[in-house]
Order: structure tokens, then sequence, then C-alpha cells
């Protein structure tokens, strides 16, 4: 189980921070860049709780403070990251509780305020004055709304990829209406105890 989740964390981080930095950091768009890599870690963390969002977090950060053409502290993006990714992880949804497909819109939606506030504060105690000249409140509205834009292509995407590799996710997991938990379906499937004519079935040596 462990294997497969950093085989597919990894997977899906490298290719993340892939178009994140040759395609999304391309386009200069105004505001902030569009945080692909925060998607992934949310739709992660939403699946294997807040001990594996907080440790892919962190792994999605740090590889990004490495990656060029990073120009600020290393381990800046490894904190924020890490942080968010344990706090979606605590906000999943828990054992046989079905939640609105909004609540990973409202996840994303709060990480990515949270995310680039926390971003521009810890920049502001190692020097980095950037985002003073840019303007926070532009850069908290701009990733605001890229990133809602795209979470509902990835986010969703990313959650059922790490239900279908890692079948373990599916017992603490509520797979989607129609079709269930493991522990209802063999509720459900279970051989009755009671006859055709409403009397309880004897069992051998009672």
């Amino acid at each position: 189980m462990v294997i497969k989740r950093f085989v597919l964390s990894a997977v899906l981080i490298l290719l993340a921070l892939v178009v994140q930095v040759s395609v999304l950091g391309r386009l200069q768009l105004p505001g902030a860049t569009p945080d692909l890599l925060l998607l992934v870690v949310v739709g992660l963390a939403l699946v294997w709780g807040p001990g594996g969002g907080c440790l892919t977090g962190f792994a999605a950060g740090l590889l990004a403070d490495l990656a060029p053409p990073s120009d600020h502290a290393i381990g800046r993006y490894a904190l924020v990251l890490c942080l968010m990714g344990y706090a979606a992880g605590v906000l999943r949804a828990e054992p046989g509780r079905q939640r609105s497909v909004l609540v990973p819109l409202l996840v994303v939606a709060g990480s990515a305020v949270v995310s680039t506030t926390l971003y521009a504060a810890v920049g502001a105690l190692v020097g980095d004055t950037a985002a003073r000249h840019v303007g926070l409140t532009g850069l908290v509205a701009s990733a605001l709304l890229y990133d809602l834009l795209l979470a509902p292509f990835v986010v969703p995407a990313v959650m059922l990829l790490a239900r279908r590799f890692d079948p373990g996710a599916l017992g603490a997991e509520v797979t989607g209406p129609g079709l269930g938990t493991i522990a209802r379906y063999r509720t459900t499937r279970e051989p009755s105890s009671v006859g055709p004519s409403g009397r309880k079935k004897r069992l051998p040596g009672l």
C-alpha cells in the first residue's frame, strides 16, 4: 500500500510540476500562476487523510522549491503545501458518510486563499518583497479564480486515481453515489439466518 501511494504520488507530482512550469508558468496570466501542485495535493489528501496529505504536500513543495526557475528560499513552498495537505486531509469524508461534491471545491478555495497568504507571509519573513509590488489582494483573488477553474478537472481525477490505485482507501472512503462502501456491500450480501418460513435456522451444534 505504501509503495503504491509513493509511486502514484510521485507520478502525479512530477506530471503536475512539468505542466505548471512549462505550460501554466508561461501563459503570463495577470496575478498569480495557477497552482496545479496544490490541486494534486488536495485531491490526494481528501482520500489519504492528513498523514498522507502532509507527506505528499511536503514532497511536492520541496520539489517545486528545487526545480528551476525557482527564485525563492528552499523549503518555503514545502512548508505551505505540507500544511495545506494536512488541513485538506483533516476535512476528508468520515467512513460511511457521503459529502456534497461542493466540498472539494470549498477545500480548494480555502487552500488557494490560505496558501497564497501564507506563502507571501513566509516570504516577508525571509526578505522576499515580491508580493508587495504585485499586491497581496490581487494575488489572492487571481489564485482563487484560477484554482477554482482548474479544480473540477483535476481534483476529481486525482481522487479517482487514488482510490483505484490504492484499494485500501475504499474501505475508509465513500466512493460516491450509487457505489456505496465495502462494508455496506458485505452487509447486504451476507446470507440471512432466517429460513423461508420466517423461523431462524438452527446452527449445527446449537
